[in-house]
């Protein structure tokens, strides 16, 4: 890495989108740019073809709707398959940038190809990418993440990795235990796992869930969370068309 770019501020100002996946990382970093002052007003999700479930974890649309209207920030959406997923993520950002929001709020650690591909990406539509957990320890940002009181829970697992009976529990410090003793990352970063988070410090309520069924896809075993019925609905992105939609909370 070059000095130019251990130079960047950690901090750009002004409104910010925010690239949401649904699970720890992208509900970490969202935290962390909030306590330095972010102002979000976007979500930006990227589903699969069909456009009912993320491209990454797995979850249905309804559960990311539900957690955009626990953050107060509306949420859009993009449908694509990974051939088209670069220009159908462009388009969104480019969204972004119409609105306003000229920062990008993404949740990667320290895989240096994931940053140069999200730096181009949002530069591209005349944005600056932010990675407020860039070069932390994995193991630090669990303890952190555990500490502010986060609550998620584990909806894919890679198969032969971490057995499916994990699937729909809650990671604390008994969870972590188990990671490293089955010699996987704490963080899940070499694809282990993934999250859902259901509540924490920028959330105004807990996104209530029920655990479904489980199904192996492609190496991955997920587990089908629905929401409850009678949660607040997500703002959409033409009900907020400025800045902070508001009822985000910020632990400090």
């Amino acid at each position: 890495m070059d000095a130019q770019r251990q130079m960047k501020p950690a901090r750009p100002a002004g409104p910010a989108y925010c690239s949401w996946s649904g699970g720890k990382d992208s509900a970490l970093a969202l935290h962390q740019a909030l306590r330095q002052g972010a102002e979000p007003g976007l979500l930006v999700t990227m589903l699969t073809e069909g456009g009912e479930r993320s491209r990454s974890h797995g979850l249905r649309r309804e559960l990311l709707e539900a957690q955009a209207a626990a953050l107060g920030v509306p949420i859009v959406f993009a449908a694509t398959g990974w051939a088209g997923y670069e220009e159908a993520l462009r388009a969104k950002l480019a969204e972004a940038a119409r609105r306003g929001l000229r920062t990008g709020i993404f949740g990667d650690i320290d895989i240096e190809r994931h940053r140069e591909w999200v730096e181009s990406v949002a530069a591209s539509v005349g944005t600056d990418a932010w990675l407020p957990l860039w070069q932390r320890s994995r193991e630090a940002l669990m303890r952190e993440l555990l500490d502010l009181g986060f609550r998620a829970v584990i909806v894919a697992v890679r198969d032969g990795v971490l057995p499916p009976s994990l699937l729909g529990e809650r990671i604390d410090e008994e969870m972590l235990g188990r990671f490293a003793a089955a010699g996987v990352d704490l963080a899940g970063e070499n694809g282990e796992f993934h999250t859902f988070v259901v509540d924490g410090p920028p959330f105004s309520h807990a996104v209530e869930v029920d655990v479904g069924e489980q199904s192996l896809r492609d190496g991955v075993w997920f587990v089908d969370l629905a929401p409850r019925k009678a949660q607040v609905p997500a703002p959409t992105a033409d009900q907020e068309q400025h800045g902070n939609a508001g009822g985000i909370r910020i632990s400090t």
